[in-house]
Parts: structure tokens; sequence; C-alpha cells
């Protein structure tokens, strides 16, 4: 860990930590902000979302630990009968923070229904953290950035505290809400990017409470299908869906009607699925049934809408994308 700057001087970066009886991964959580080494002003504002559990003692034991290796400590909370929720939760967190930059200590929701979008602390930072999402930040100011592990890609949300406030808080509505994905659109609606980090960033812990099973996976498809239509697919007069098979059948069925209408063609390299020659639609209430095309990947034009997720194919998806030479954005993008 390297010194830090003057503890007295405004802080640089706030880390937003939302915080719902979370003992069970709170000490390791709070060990990974100890551990940056940032060596410039932060502070850590934390969010207790009426914990029931012994979540406030460790944080009270652990700000005294920061603050006196020079990292100052914000704790709110409220101590309500009920959750208010992970959205609540970093909004007020954020509120009461002061730093130039927000960087966000996810959290995850409990699965189980009576606590359903509240949070329960599980991700440790690198501590690399920080310092390179920082630099990255002062060189993109208008972006949100990804980190990028050997095996593993997970958004850590990381921005300017000037940029947050346009692009608009976090999501705080009904059970299941993502509330990230949710930001992330308006963020790309505000005019915002995104950088990427090529450095593993974040540990995040898989476990039954995570916030994976908290939203369900329909209403995560749905968003994003909403956003393909709303963002991408009025630029192209045509496109075909890459993959025949469940995934791509799936996306053209959630298509409204107008964008099926798109839908010159799907590709695959599935012999089976090419030698059968088309899709039919079954439950369209269109007479006679959507027939589309089902032909091999070379016989296909652009744009394509991917369905086909990557590194499931020992690399022979991302040779065949390669060898046409598109451009992403233009040409493809990965909906899976």
């Amino acid at each position: 860990m390297r010194p830090r700057g003057d503890p007295a001087a405004a802080p640089h970066v706030s880390i937003i930590l939302p915080v719902h009886n979370a003992e069970r991964w709170l000490h390791e959580c709070l060990r990974s902000v100890l551990q940056q080494d940032f060596a410039g002003p932060m502070e850590l504002s934390v969010f207790n979302d009426a914990s029931k559990d012994q979540s406030l003692r460790i944080l009270e034991e652990w700000k005294a630990k920061l603050e006196g290796s020079g990292i100052p400590v914000v704790i709110g909370g409220h101590e309500s009968s009920y959750p208010r929720g992970v959205g609540y939760s970093k909004n007020q967190a954020i509120a009461q923070s002061s730093g130039s930059y927000l960087c966000f200590l996810d959290s995850g929701p409990h699965g189980c229904p009576e606590v359903l979008n509240t949070v329960t602390q599980d991700d440790v930072m690198m501590p690399q953290r920080v310092r390179l999402q920082l630099d990255a930040a002062t060189r993109h100011p208008t972006s949100v950035f990804t980190s990028h592990g050997p095996t593993v890609v997970m958004p850590t949300w990381f921005c300017s505290r000037a940029w947050f406030s346009h692009v608009g808080p976090f999501d705080e509505g009904g059970q299941g809400v993502p509330e990230d994905l949710l930001l992330f659109y308006n963020h790309l609606r505000k005019g915002g990017g995104v950088v990427r980090v090529d450095q593993s960033l974040v540990l995040y812990r898989y476990h039954p409470d995570a916030a994976t099973h908290s939203v369900l996976e329909t209403t995560i498809w749905t968003h994003r299908v909403r956003f393909l239509e709303e963002r991408v697919l009025p630029r192209w007069a045509a496109f075909t869906i890459w993959n025949a098979g469940r995934q791509g059948r799936r996306l053209y069925r959630s298509l409204s009607a107008g964008a099926r209408r798109k839908v010159v063609a799907f590709c695959d390299v599935d012999e089976n699925k090419i030698r059968k020659g088309f899709y039919c639609y079954e439950d369209s209430e269109e007479a006679p049934k959507p027939r589309v095309p089902i032909l091999h990947f070379r016989a296909a034009r652009p744009p394509f809408v991917i369905c086909v997720k990557l590194d499931l194919t020992g690399g022979e998806f991302e040779a065949n994308l390669r060898s046409l030479h598109l451009q992403e954005g233009r040409d493809f993008l990965h909906f899976s």
C-alpha cells in the first residue's frame, strides 16, 4: 500500500458502498479498500440499508482502521423495519459523498422474496482498481469502465460526479430491478461511452444470495431487446440474425412486428439447420406464417445481430467472424 496524500484534502475519489446484512463478506470487502495502491485523497461512503446483523458494528470497527490510514469514512443509513433497496442505497451513498469521481463497489441483492432487491456486500477490489480506473477516467471523462480478467468480464462502474449527475440516479423501482443495466442504458442515451481496462479489477463472489439470482432473466432480456430496437435497429433497413438455434429464434420472436420484418435471414454453421432452409414462426398471427431463410454465414449479408456467446466454440466462431473482415458497430453487434 502506497502512502496517501493529505487526509484533510478534499477527496478525489469516493468509493460508494451500499450495505444490507453483509457481515459474512464485509471484512474482506473493507480490507480491499484499505489495500488500494492509489496514493491520492480518497473516501469511503457507506449507506447501511436497515441491516439487522453485525454490519454496523463491523463498519464502525473499520472506520477507525481506514481513517487511521488516511481514508475518511462517511456512514449513513436508516433503521426502518424493511430495507429500501440497492438503488436507493447507492443514491444515498452518492448524496453524502464529496469526491470528484465515483467508484462503485457493487453489492448484490438477496434472492429471498422478503428482502429482494436489497444488498449483501460480496465484491472485493483488486489493489490497483482505483488507480487504474481514475487514470482511465481522466482521459475519458464521459465514459464508464469495465475490467477484463482472464476468465471473467464484469462491469465495474467508475465515472465523474459531474457526468453521473448528467446521466441521473440509480433506479429505485420495485423488486428485481436491474438498476445497473438501466443506468448504463441511460448513460449511453446521454452520449456516454465505454472504456475497457484490460486487467482484473474486481473479484466477484458468486453465491446463492448474489444479484444474479434476484432479477428475472426474462426482465433483463426484455430490457435488452427494447434497447436494441431503440438504439440500433432504426439505423438498419434489414439485418441477419447470426444463430438459427434457440437464442437466435428467441430474439426473433421477442422483436416487435416492425423489427421482425427487417430480419432477412438467419445464418449458422450447422448443416442440419441450413439444410432445412428456413425457420417458420408458427405463433405469428400473420397469414401466411413468416418463413425466414437459414443460410451459411458466408452466404448471408451484414449487418448481423450476433446471438452466439463468445469463448464457447474453442475459437471457431471468433475465427469465422474475423474472416469476414467486418467492423463492429457498423456491420455487426453482439447481443449475447
